[in-house]
């Protein structure tokens, strides 16, 4: 069989796109140090040159050495250094060791990626039509894997930043806005009526292998709240001594409480806290966020909250978590705000496989299903995320103790 060449406005498209994406992580790295980095500061964390060559391994591997003739690794020992959990492809640098990983150098990262970054457009000059059929799916989703690692970057340099006394600021308030923005409404309940409806993605475009396959799910009339749960909201919780009653909590929320000594969200600075006398002001609640330690805003999104936070807030609210298919048969509801880009959204579902799940083929088989046990699915997207990387059906997931990344809470209630 003989195949013509791709569609040039398919190519370009792609192209484009490639460039795009990649050029966008290096740019969220550009304000940081070399030290800034290296720099590892909790196992489930990984440093900031890891996510760059990490993502340019995950082409490297699976794009160019399986399909790309004649392309030479940029540099074979790499394949050890930056393969994150892929059994099938071998033995790997240990996940809470990657802080210690001073070499590569930062620009030996960089010069990696270029490295990858030529093959790879050099693949899509020659690509024929049966070779696009191939590569097309593996650069899309290497391209939204590498947006997953962006939203990452982020999260995990703040989280490291936050372990410096002096709280020093991700990115300067005068740059780009990368923060929660405030909505100054009254919640709201809005029915929702419940019934067989259909949840998982359908259709045309890109989702991972966890959002399908679509099928319906029944859910009994209930209530969802028109926005997510605020700084104000959540102060009234700390107030009512909300970390200080057993009631609240589930069992192991509340041993993660007493362990872990929670008082409040976890970039949260109380008037008497050390921390902010290196900035200047002692008055109030102060939030540490990406643009440094700044007086708590009361109407934007409470973040950086555990799904036990969540949980025991709902509890002390007289409300509950949503599920994620009450989430999602309600995210396109009329008058639902903040479904995205502010923060992800702590849900009552388990992360476990829809029904007749079938994992991505070859090597992504590795890339979800096998973490389908003890974590707790998250809905919407977060400041973080990428703006073009999220859906209704996305579901994103993390352990119940997690408290690094913008999560946060919406509430929902039953009906009688």
């Amino acid at each position: 069989m003989t195949f013509s060449r791709p569609t040039a406005p398919a190519a370009d498209a792609l192209r484009s796109r490639f460039r795009e994406v990649r050029a966008h992580s290096v740019a969220l790295a550009a304000t940081l140090s070399a030290e800034d980095q290296c720099i590892q500061s909790m196992p489930d964390a990984s440093p900031t040159k890891w996510h760059l060559a990490h993502t340019t391994w995950f082409f490297e591997t699976v794009l160019l050495q399986m399909h790309a003739g004649g392309y030479r690794p940029f540099d074979e020992r790499f394949h050890y250094l930056f393969n994150s959990y892929y059994e099938a492809l071998g033995p790997r640098h240990p996940r809470p060791q990657r802080g210690l990983l001073t070499r590569p150098s930062v620009d030996e990262v960089h010069a990696y990626r270029l490295h990858v970054d030529a093959a790879v457009q050099a693949l899509f000059d020659r690509a024929d039509a049966g070779l696009w059929v191939t590569i097309e799916p593996i650069v899309t989703l290497g391209l939204h894997h590498e947006q997953q690692h962006q939203e990452l970057l982020v999260t995990d340099i703040l989280h490291a930043l936050s372990c410096n006394p002096l709280l020093p600021a991700y990115r300067a308030p005068a740059g780009p806005a990368l923060r929660l923005a405030s909505v100054a409404t009254p919640m709201r309940w809005l029915r929702q009526t419940g019934g067989i409806v259909d949840v998982g993605f359908e259709g045309d475009g890109f989702a991972f292998d966890n959002e399908t396959p679509r099928h319906s799910v029944l859910l009994r009339p209930y209530e969802i709240a028109d926005r997510v749960v605020s700084c104000a909201d959540y102060a009234q919780f700390i107030a009512d001594g909300g970390y200080e009653r057993a009631d609240l909590w589930l069992s192991d929320g509340w041993a993660a409480v007493k362990a872990n000594g929670w008082r409040a969200p976890a970039y949260w600075l109380a008037p008497d806290d050390p921390r902010l006398a290196h900035q200047g002001s002692t008055a109030g609640w102060h939030v540490y966020g990406l643009h440094g330690v700044r007086p708590l805003e009361p109407e934007a999104p409470v973040s950086q909250l555990s799904f036990y936070e969540a949980s025991a807030y709902a509890e002390w609210a007289g409300a509950r978590l949503p599920t994620e298919f009450e989430w999602e048969a309600a995210s396109h509801a009329p008058g639902i705000t903040q479904t995205t880009g502010h923060v992800w959204q702590w849900t009552r579902s388990s992360y476990d496989p829809y029904p007749g799940f079938r994992p991505l083929p070859g090597i992504a088989a590795e890339y979800n299903g096998k973490f389908m046990v003890g974590q707790l699915i998250l809905r919407g997207g977060s400041v973080a995320t990428p703006d073009d990387h999220t859906r209704p059906t996305y579901r994103n997931f993390f352990p119940p103790a997690a408290r690094w990344q913008f999560s946060g809470v919406r509430l929902a209630r039953d009906v009688e």
